[in-house]
């Protein structure tokens, strides 16, 4: 029989009354209903599913379990219909796919909404999730507030080096910007590959003085030595930065926030090292080494300028998509030494960032369940490698069609999805993901299924061509969780220090600067409206805290 609302509402009542009586962490597997086997799950699913009660994997886990799910799913207005539920009391079991920010896991944790359920993650319940959080502490980390309790599942999909046999694992998103520059110009004019920023002014200005477009067919005075977006997580001019010590790549959590080796954060933005590649680079704009469009130009824009044969540098996420046919053209450059005669010379430095992170807010279980251990147990099976891998994609014998002679499965090609379902292979998946608590391991790829090709090729590129290069591994991870006062700081001064920074910094590199006066009336501002200090204490506190969990 499915559960009424009516009944829920009771459970409610009763859960918070036994909620009440126990402290975070120490919350117990027995009480509520250990008789209940059917649950009610409310959340979000994608436009393109087919829904989940019909769905092969999750019937097969649910009898596995031996529970049954009424699934109250929908794609939109799922926010509104989570809010009603949540403020007029008639909780679910759980919720999945809602995203919950870490400032509502952290709100309704604290309230009883959702329960702790580190009891519950056990060898005995959850032998699944227990053996990876035990293996990777990092994410034991990501979904622990900083209260102590873990009141969601992890998500994630961590796409790492580790997935094409590196020994160490870096995120596929650690060096968001690969720079690149056209060889077969570099070659016509008798220039090596530049390997310091000194070397590829040269090389810049050698392209705009001899008008290198033409070789392609453009127009005369078409050529543009140099051409990225402005502060672009793929396609922005940071990496660059690296001959003054530092590559301050966009970020989920504060545009300017590095990491240290020492354990230390720190806004990159109000350094000595800053001011001077922004004083140094200015240059380059002003000699036309740098487009002048780089401030207001779209994506198809810039692939446009490259593909046409019209750009000498540029930035993106891999050759190919860039430069089109040209690609053979073009070669990566490394990470380049700071200026010829600069305290800078001979030395870079590139600040790692870390990969979109695990969250905890796509499955929780609320205090309306009568028997989270039941239920939980359900869940673990999600963590299976080959069930995540249906969960993901699609089902075996639909989406995977057979194995490998490394006990790999192939995932179904275009046209068999067309000649067996009158699909795409894309659209078979979008019929059958499930939305909620995956999480794929670098390990998984390769060993459970295949990575995408485009994506085996970036992590090559990052290993073989990067990697090298960089001589610290420390990044600020993007899953640290704040306390409900450091999410208020964030809210109340994140968003101007960044617009600020990036309003300051595109000022300096098209006008000149700054001044030192200029330069103290930059930091005092920071300081006075836009919180730094506050800011640094609280992103410090939660990386103090992230690095200690995983420890």
């Amino acid at each position: 029989m499915k559960k009424s609302f009516k009944r829920i509402v009771t459970c409610v009542l009763a859960a918070v009354m036994m909620l009440s009586l126990a402290a975070c962490g120490g919350g117990t597997t027995s009480g509520g209903d250990p008789d209940q086997t059917d649950f009610l799950v409310v959340g979000g699913m994608s436009t393109l599913s087919s829904g989940y009660d019909s769905n092969p994997v999750l019937m097969d886990l649910a009898e596995k379990a031996g529970v049954e799910i009424e699934w109250d799913l929908m794609s939109d207005s799922l926010g509104e219909k989570v809010g009603v539920l949540i403020g007029g009391g008639q909780l679910p079991d759980a919720f999945i796919a809602v995203g919950f920010s870490p400032n509502d896991i952290n709100e309704y944790g604290e309230d009883g909404t959702f329960i702790d359920l580190t009891p519950y993650i056990t060898p005995e319940i959850m032998p699944n999730l227990s053996k990876i959080l035990d293996e990777n502490p990092d994410i034991r980390s990501a979904i622990t507030m900083a209260d102590g309790c873990i009141y969601g599942l992890p998500s994630g999909e961590l796409m790492g080096t580790a997935a094409i046999g590196a020994e160490e694992d870096m995120s596929i998103y650690a060096i968001p910007e690969f720079s690149m520059i056209n060889k077969t110009w570099l070659d016509e004019l008798g220039l090596d590959v530049p390997t310091n920023l000194t070397e590829l002014h040269d090389a810049l200005a050698a392209f705009r003085d001899n008008d290198m477009a033409t070789r392609y067919g453009n127009a005369a005075g078409s050529t543009i030595p140099m051409s990225t977006g402005y502060d672009q997580w793929c396609w922005g001019q940071e990496i660059f930065y690296s001959g003054f010590g530092f590559t301050n790549f966009t970020s989920d959590v504060c545009f300017d926030l590095i990491a240290n080796d020492d354990g230390s954060v720190e806004f990159v933005s109000a350094t000595d090292k800053y001011r001077d590649a922004i004083t140094y680079f200015h240059d380059w704009y002003a000699e036309g080494l740098m487009d002048l469009e780089m401030f207001s130009q779209s994506t198809s824009q810039l692939i446009s300028k490259v593909s046409q044969g019209r750009v000498g540098v540029t930035t993106w996420w891999y050759i190919e998509e860039i430069a089109g046919e040209l690609s053979d053209d073009f070669v990566f450059l490394p990470p380049l030494d700071g200026p010829v005669g600069t305290k800078y010379e001979g030395t870079h430095k590139v600040n790692l960032r870390s990969g979109p992170g695990v969250t905890s807010g796509n499955l929780n279980v609320t205090s309306a369940c009568g028997n989270p251990e039941l239920l939980l147990k359900y869940f673990d099976q999600w963590y299976d490698g080959e069930t995540v891998m249906q969960l993901q994609y699609g089902p075996i014998d639909i989406y995977f069609t057979e194995k490998d002679e490394n006990g790999v499965w192939k995932s179904i090609t275009d046209d068999e999805a067309q000649e067996k379902f009158g699909k795409t292979a894309g659209e078979l998946k979008g019929q059958y993901e499930v939305y909620g608590p995956r999480l794929i391991l670098p390990q998984y790829y390769n060993s459970v299924f295949y990575m995408e090709d485009r994506a085996t090729e970036r992590l090559e590129d990052l290993v073989n061509v990067w990697m090298p290069y960089v001589d610290s591994t420390a990044a600020y991870p993007n899953d640290a969780t704040f306390t409900n006062e450091e999410l208020e700081t964030i809210s109340r001064y994140k968003a101007d220090f960044s617009s600020q920074v990036a309003e300051y910094e595109g000022t300096w590199l098209k006008n000149g600067g700054p001044t030192d006066q200029e330069w103290q009336d930059y930091l005092t501002m920071l300081e006075d409206n836009c919180g730094m200090s506050k800011l640094l204490e609280v992103y410090q506190a939660a990386y103090d805290r992230y690095t200690g969990a995983a420890n």
